[in-house]
C-alpha cells in the first residue's frame, strides 16, 4: 500500500503546531486543504508600478510533486524548463512568467512567501486555489509578450478585492484534505467501490483524530481549542449530523465571545447559517413535502415544521448585521429565515428587509407545479447530473441522475407511460455505479440505443470515468476500460459528444480540472484514441464547461472551452482534426471565471450564439443585483453571432447584466413561442448560498426578463442538474431539476416541474443518422412558420443543450401562435444533404430518417404527471 509520511497524521500535525498562532496552526492542519471556492474578486496585476516585482510560477496538482520540482530548481535546474514541462498553470507556454507583479495584490499565502526573497531566489511549496506553487524573482523581466493569450492569467493568484465571499459553513473542503492525508492503494481512483471505502475511512479517521485532540484541552491554547471544535463542526456538516456540527460550532463560539471577541461576528453568521440549515433539513418538505415548501417566495409556503430553529438563526443574523448593517448576504439570510416561519416581510426588522418586490416577476406565463412525488420521482440527493430521454425506445422519456456521494449509486428511473416512474437502477445494472457529478446521453456506438457517460471528481480529487453501454435489452455495461476511456484519471465534471470530422462516429471532448482537455477520436470499434494534443485542444486549464457547435456555419463543429480561472478557449475546427484557438479574435476571452455554457440560437437569426455564466461565490452579489445596486462582479454573458466569425456582448442590451452563483443550467422553450429560455440552478457548498434557482423567458429574441416567483420554479437550495422535455407528452416542456449540495447536510429532493400549458403550437421532431451518426447530434434544424400572416424562421441543433444537464434529443420546438409551418428543413453533417418538407401538421411527433422521402408520424399518447387524469387530445 502507497502511504504519504508522517504529514498524513492529523493529530501529529496539530502536536507539532501547538506553538502555532491559530491561523498557521489551521493552514499546518489543513496541509492540502484545496481552497478550490476562493475569493474570484480580479484585480490587474501584472501592470508594472513602483513596488512591482517580476516573477516566474511553476503550478502542479500534487505537494509532492512541488517538493520535487523545488528540490529540481535547487539543484540547479532552469526554472522556465520545467515550467514549460510540468507546470499546469496557462503560463507554462512562456516559461511560468506571470508579467511584473504586485505582491500587496497577490493572496496572502503567496505575499508571505515572497517576504524576504530577492532576485534569482525561490519560494518553498505554496497551497493556492490551482494547486501547488513554486515562485521565483526575476532579476528583470524576460522579453516575451504575455499578453496574447491569456490576459487573465493571474486570476487565481488574486486577492479578494471587493467581492464578499460567502461564509463557509459545509465540511467540504476539510473532507477534501482528510482524504488526501490519507494513505491510499494505488489504483484506488479507478476502483469506484473502494474510493467509497477510503472516503468513509478518512472522514471517520479525521474526526478521531481531532476528538482527541480537543479531548486534550487543558494542554492546549484556546485559540487552537476554537479551531479544533471548528473543524470538527465542518466535517460533522459533511458527514450529515447537523445536531454534532451545531454543538461544536457552540463550543467555539463560547471560546471566542470569552477570549477573541474580533472573531464573533462571523461566528454569529455561522452559528446562524448553521441552526437554517438544520431547520431546513428537519423540515418535512425534504422528503415528504408540503405543497410549495421551498419554493421561492417561501412566504406562501407552510412554515417550518420546527420553527426553534429558524428562530435562533434569526437571533444570530441580527446580531452579526448589529456589527455589519451593509453585510447584504447576512441580510438575506435573516430575511430566508423569517420566510420559514411565514413572518416574511411584515416580521422583518425595517432596516434589513428586501422587500418583495425585488424579486416580482414583470411577466406572468402561468405557474408551474412540482409533481416529482407524485410521479414517483422520489429522489433526495447530494448535487447530482441529470438526462431525460428515452433509453429504452418505448416513446417514452426516462429519466437518469448521478449523487456526488461516492457511495450513492446512480439512478434510472423508467417512464410507465401513465405517468409515474419506477426504479428500475438495480434491473439496469446502475447499482454499482456510485458518485458522478453530470451525466450526458449519446448513441456512441451507433447501435440505436443511448448510452451514457458519467463525470466524476469535479471540484473535488481525480476519479475515473464512467461510459456505460446500453446494451438495448434494458441494461447497461461499463465499458470504460475497454473503450480506452479509463485513464489517466482526472477531476471532471464536462464533456461533449460531437462528431469533430464528419465521418458519422461521435467524437468524445471532456473538460479537465488543472489539467489538459482531451479529444478522443471514435475509431469505430468500440474504441477511442486520444488526440488531443495533435488536434491542439490539450490546453491546462480548470474547465468547468465544454460545448460545441458550428459557430461559422463551415459544415465543421466548433469547441467552446469555459475555465473558472482565466480566459476561455474558442477552437476553430479546421477540417481536418486539428483546431486553432481564436478567442481573442472572435471576442470571447470573458468572463474571467466562468462556468456553465451553451450555444443556442437566442433570436433565430442561424447563427449560434454563446450564453456563459460567471461563477463569484457571493451571496451578496446576487442580492445586490436584485436590488438592482450595480455589480462588483462580472455578471452572466450573452454573446450575439455577427456571423462574420466574431461576436458582439449583448448581455446589458437584452438584460441579463447580473449576478448568480449557476452550476446545473439549461434552456429550453417553456411557452413554445419558439424563442429558447434558459433556467439557472445556483448554489455552491456552503449552507449559506440558499439562493433560488431562476427562470429567465426569452422576448421574441430581444430582451430576457425573470419569471421565477410567477412561474413558481424558484427551487431554494442547491441547483444541479436541469432538463427541459415534454415528460408527458402534452406538447409542452416540463422542468427537472437534481438538487443538492456538495455534502450529506445539505440533500434535498429533485424537481420536476409540470408546465401549465400555453396554447401555442409545436412540434417534435425525432432525427435518426444513417450516414450521419445515429442519433444526429449535430444535424440542423430549420423551420419556415407562418404566424398571423407573418413569416418568420426557428432554428435548432440537436444536441442536449447546456454544460450541467441533459435534455433529450428528441427535438421539440415551440411554433406560436395558430401558426403554418411552410417549410421543414434538415441538414445532415456527414452526407451534407438538406431534406425539404412543406406543409407539415404542427402539433405531433415525428420521425425523420437521413434518407427518407416524407417524415413518420409517431404515435404518441399524453398522460398527466402524478397519474392524474386529463384528456386523451393533444393541445
Amino acid at each position: 500500500m502507497a502511504r504519504v509520511g508522517k504529514e498524513a497524521n492529523l493529530y501529529s500535525i496539530m502536536e507539532s503546531a501547538s506553538r502555532r498562532s491559530a491561523l498557521r496552526w489551521r493552514l499546518a492542519l489543513a496541509l492540502l486543504l484545496l481552497s478550490l471556492f476562493a475569493a474570484f474578486g480580479f484585480q490587474s496585476l501584472t501592470n508594472a508600478q513602483p513596488g512591482s516585482v517580476a516573477l516566474r510560477i511553476i503550478v502542479v496538482n500534487s505537494q509532492q510533486e512541488a517538493q520535487q520540482i523545488l528540490d529540481r530548481l535547487k539543484g540547479g535546474e532552469d526554472f522556465a524548463t520545467l515550467a514549460k514541462d510540468k507546470s499546469t498553470d496557462p503560463t507554462a507556454n512562456e516559461g511560468g512568467f506571470l508579467g511584473e507583479i504586485q505582491p500587496a495584490k497577490l493572496r496572502l499565502e503567496l505575499q508571505d512567501a515572497l517576504k524576504g526573497l530577492g532576485p534569482g531566489q525561490l519560494s518553498g511549496v505554496v497551497r493556492i486555489p490551482a494547486g501547488y506553487a513554486i515562485l521565483q524573482v526575476l532579476q528583470a523581466p524576460p522579453k516575451i509578450n504575455i499578453e496574447d493569450e491569456h490576459p487573465f492569467r493571474t486570476l487565481p493568484l488574486a486577492g479578494v478585492g471587493s467581492v464578499r465571499i460567502v461564509v463557509d459553513v459545509d465540511g467540504f473542503n476539510e473532507a477534501r484534505a482528510a482524504l488526501n492525508l490519507y494513505p491510499k492503494p494505488d489504483g484506488w481512483n479507478q476502483d469506484i467501490g473502494k474510493l467509497c471505502e477510503i472516503r468513509e475511512q478518512s472522514l471517520q479517521n479525521a474526526i478521531g483524530q481531532i476528538q482527541r485532540f480537543v479531548a486534550a484541552s487543558s494542554q492546549r491554547q484556546l485559540g487552537e481549542l476554537e479551531d479544533g471544535h471548528s473543524l470538527l463542526a465542518q466535517l460533522w456538516s459533511c458527514m450529515g449530523d447537523l445536531d454534532q456540527a451545531v454543538e461544536h460550532w457552540q463550543a467555539a463560539y463560547q471560546i471566542a465571545a470569552a477570549h477573541f471577541p474580533k472573531r464573533v461576528a462571523r461566528l454569529d453568521e455561522v452559528l446562524g447559517t448553521i441552526y437554517l440549515q438544520r431547520a431546513a433539513m428537519d423540515h418535512s418538505a425534504i422528503h415528504t413535502p408540503v405543497d410549495g415548501s421551498r419554493l421561492f417566495p417561501m412566504h406562501a409556503a407552510a412554515p417550518y415544521l420546527k420553527a426553534g430553529d429558524s428562530e435562533k438563526a434569526i437571533q444570530y443574523f441580527l446580531r452579526s448585521l448589529r456589527q455589519q448593517p451593509d453585510n447584504y448576504e447576512v441580510r438575506w439570510l435573516l430575511n430566508l429565515a423569517y420566510m420559514t416561519l411565514s413572518k416574511y416581510p411584515g416580521g422583518v426588522p425595517k432596516e434589513y428587509l428586501i422587500p418583495e418586490v425585488a424579486f416580482a416577476s414583470k411577466e406572468d406565463i402561468g405557474r408551474f407545479v412540482d409533481v416529482a412525488p407524485a410521479a414517483g420521482l422520489n429522489l433526495v440527493t447530494m448535487a447530482g447530473g441529470a438526462i431525460v430521454d428515452d433509453f429504452d425506445n418505448d416513446g417514452l422519456l426516462d429519466v437518469v441522475t448521478s449523487d456526488f456521494d461516492d457511495c450513492a449509486p446512480m439512478h434510472y428511473f423508467h417512464n410507465k407511460g401513465d405517468g409515474t416512474f419506477s426504479d428500475r437502477t438495480a434491473q439496469a445494472g446502475l447499482g454499482g455505479q456510485l458518485g458522478g457529478l453530470n451525466l450526458i446521453q449519446t448513441d456512441y456506438d451507433n447501435n440505436g440505443c443511448l448510452d451514457i457517460l458519467v463525470l466524476r471528481g469535479g471540484w473535488d480529487v481525480p476519479k475515473r470515468n464512467s461510459l456505460l453501454r446500453n446494451n438495448c435489452d434494458g441494461r447497461f455495461t461499463d465499458v470504460t476500460r475497454q473503450s480506452g476511456l479509463a485513464e489517466p484519471v482526472n477531476s471532471s465534471q464536462t464533456a461533449v459528444w460531437v462528431d469533430i470530422d464528419n465521418d458519422g462516429r461521435l467524437d468524445l471532448f471532456v473538460g479537465n480540472e488543472n489539467s489538459p482537455s482531451q479529444l478522443f477520436w471514435n475509431k469505430g470499434d468500440g474504441t477511442f484514441e486520444d488526440i488531443s494534443q495533435a488536434a491542439g485542444v490539450d490546453r491546462r486549464a480548470f474547465t468547468k464547461g465544454v460545448v460545441a457547435a458550428d459557430y461559422d456555419n463551415d459544415g465543421y463543429p466548433d469547441l467552446y472551452v469555459s475555465n473558472l480561472y482565466g480566459g476561455n478557449f474558442l477552437y476553430h475546427n479546421n477540417g481536418d482534426r486539428t483546431f486553432t484557438e481564436v478567442s481573442r479574435q472572435a471576442g470571447l476571452l470573458e468572463p474571467r471565471a466562468s462556468f456553465g455554457t451553451w450555444f443556442f440560437d437566442y433570436d433565430n437569426d442561424g447563427w449560434p450564439d454563446l450564453f456563459v455564466t460567471t461563477y463569484y461565490l457571493s451571496v451578496e452579489e446576487s442580492m445586490r443585483s436584485y436590488l438592482a445596486l450595480p455589480p462588483k462582479a462580472e455578471t452572466l454573458k450573452l454573446y450575439r453571432n455577427l456571423g462574420n466569425g466574431t461576436f458582439r456582448d449583448v448581455t446589458a442590451k437584452v438584460g441579463l447584466n447580473r449576478v448568480f452563483m449557476p452550476m446545473g443550467c439549461n434552456f429550453g422553450d417553456v411557452d413554445n413561442d419558439g424563442f429558447l429560455d434558459f433556467y439557472l440552478g445556483n448554489g455552491n457548498p456552503s449552507f449559506a448560498s440558499v439562493l433560488p434557482s431562476v427562470l429567465f423567458h426569452n422576448r421574441e429574441g430581444k430582451s430576457f426578463v425573470d419569471i421565477t416567483a410567477s412561474s413558481g420554479t424558484g427551487s431554494v437550495g442547491k441547483g444541479h442538474g436541469v432538463a427541459f422535455a415534454d415528460i408527458d407528452n402534452d406538447g409542452d416542456e416540463d422542468l427537472f431539476v437534481v438538487m443538492g449540495g456538495a455534502v450529506r447536510g445539505d440533500r434535498y429532493r429533485a424537481r420536476l416541474f409540470e408546465n401549465p400549458g400555453h396554447g401555442n403550437d409545436w412540434i417534435s421532431l425525432k432525427l435518426v443518422g444513417e450516414k450521419t451518426n445515429r442519433a444526429a447530434m449535430g444535424a440542423r434544424i430549420k423551420l419556415t412558420v407562418e404566424n398571423g400572416g407573418k413569416r418568420r424562421f426557428i432554428y435548432r441543433t440537436v444536441g442536449s443543450g447546456g454544460s450541467f444537464g441533459a435534455s433529450p434529443l428528441l427535438q421539440h420546438v415551440g411554433l406560436g401562435r395558430s401558426a403554418r409551418i411552410e417549410n421543414l428543413e434538415i441538414w445532415w453533417p456527414t452526407s451534407n444533404t438538406r431534406q425539404n418538407f412543406s406543409n407539415v401538421g404542427t402539433n405531433q411527433f415525428l420521425e425523420i430518417r437521413e434518407s427518407a422521402k416524407s417524415p413518420t408520424r409517431l404515435e404518441r399518447q399524453p398522460f398527466r404527471l402524478g397519474g392524474r387524469k386529463r384528456s386523451a387530445a393533444l393541445r
